[in-house]
């Protein structure tokens, strides 16, 4: 059996963990630049709020009914979903971790010493206790079904915060309520498409045959198919090996000077090829992108894009840096007020490292092992410690404004969270 637990409303979650005066209170975490709102709770919800609301659109029911809000601050949950994945690993031995706030647990072994779903009640409660985190648990076959079991842990309280799958009337059962749309690896096109050939449950999914799907469909879907019928078939290591990696962000302030959508690329760039390292790959193309303020119909208008296939493909920061300065350079236009930048690395392949005949690049491997060891000396000190200069620019307006920022508590020592008695 293999178990999905899910952090709920992580990022809220985590600024009420950290501000005990907001249990029971509507909170809302933003994006960059306080521009949306990525992450609410049900309070918020009940609000009429959603997920992706611009926040000056919502200003005022935000206001109306005090709801707290909060700037975004990945470094601070990314130090939270470490401690919540910790105390998963006290519990099971053999985990995987899907996401920042989801992890998979594999409990083949365990049903003959523990009753499953108390081992993963009593799990939550440590978690709850420890980090004050919220997490609701599915137990199934597949991990397909796993993450249907564990929506309908979040969503229905008789569960107590595990819901197990583990018999064919409950499977049956499970994906007749469920919604096609929330399936795993059903994605927007696959559904219409489905839908189109009378398609409208998970249950009617997986009652076809495997022949019709394969007609219809790709190896995703017929994975899909395998999956909601109980026979295991996704690697997720290769579903967390990401085939894009992107970077891009809304400035503070917008700006019109070269130099500093330069800056802005340089940054975005640095973080790809970080990005790149940690999952053992190299890129064989990059692309750069960069727009004017669409909401400002007072300024001139303008958005571009430039994409340059790599020679090798390459996790070398200084390299793909360096191409990406001058596909901005190639895309900048003058007198343009510009309010968003970004780097896109495609084309994806296994290995940091490939060297060539005739690689232009001399000493590539050492070029990469310097890259790494920069990313290990921001790990230890902190994000951005060290980087190129040609990322810092001069002004820096093009920085995130952040003016509801949780302090970094559990990271740093000189944000340490102080209590009054």
């Amino acid at each position: 059996m293999i178990a999905l637990a899910d952090c709920n409303t992580f990022f809220a979650s985590v600024e009420r963990a950290l501000h005990p005066g907001l249990k029971g209170k509507p909170v809302c975490v933003m994006s960059s630049n306080d521009g949306i709102i990525v992450a609410l709770t049900s309070e918020a919800k009940a609000l009429g709020l959603k997920r992706g609301d611009p926040v000056f659109k919502v200003k005022d029911i935000l206001g109306k009914n005090g709801v707290a809000v909060f700037s975004g601050n990945l470094m601070l949950y990314a130090a939270m979903s470490k401690r919540v994945q910790s105390i998963m690993r006290r519990t099971v031995e053999h985990t995987e971790c899907y996401s920042i706030d989801e992890q998979f647990l594999y409990l083949d072994g365990y049903e003959k010493h523990y009753d499953l779903v108390e081992l993963m009640r009593g799990m939550i409660r440590q978690i709850a206790l420890w980090t004050d985190i919220p997490v609701s648990v599915g137990i199934a076959k597949t991990k397909t079904l796993a993450k249907v079991a564990s929506k309908f842990a979040k969503n229905y309280k008789g569960y107590k915060g595990v819901c197990m799958i583990d018999t064919d009337a409950k499977r049956r059962k499970a994906l007749s309520l469920f919604e096609l749309a929330d399936v795993w690896g059903i994605g927007p096109g696959s559904l219409a498409k489905l839908i189109s050939l009378g398609v409208t449950t998970p249950l009617q999914l997986a009652d076809k045959r495997g022949e019709w799907v394969l007609k219809h469909f790709h190896k995703p879907i017929y994975q899909t198919w395998m999956e909601l019928n109980g026979h295991p078939c996704i690697d997720t290591s290769e579903l967390i090996a990401r085939q894009t990696i992107t970077t891009s962000r809304s400035f503070g302030n917008m700006i019109s000077s070269e130099e500093e959508l330069k800056a802005s690329v340089a940054s975005f760039a640095s973080s790809c090829c970080s990005t790149l390292r940690g999952q053992d790959s190299a890129a064989g193309r990059i692309s750069v992108f960069a727009c004017s303020n669409r909401f400002r119909e007072d300024l001139s208008q303008y958005g571009n894009i430039a994409s340059q296939r790599l020679p090798v493909p390459s996790a070398d920061t200084l390299e793909i840096t360096a191409a990406a300065l001058e596909l901005a350079h190639k895309i900048y236009r003058p007198g343009i007020q510009f309010k968003k930048s970004g780097v896109i690395l495609s084309d994806i392949v296994p290995g940091c490292c490939h060297n060539v005949l005739f690689d232009p690049v001399e000493k590539r491997d050492e070029r990469v092992e310097l890259s790494r060891t920069i990313d290990r000396m921001n790990h230890k000190y902190g994000l951005r410690t060290v980087g190129l200069a040609v990322a810092a620019g001069r002004n820096e307006q093009w920085k995130n404004r952040k003016e509801h920022l949780t302090p970094n508590y559990l990271t740093d020592i000189d944000q340490i969270m102080t209590v009054k008695i």
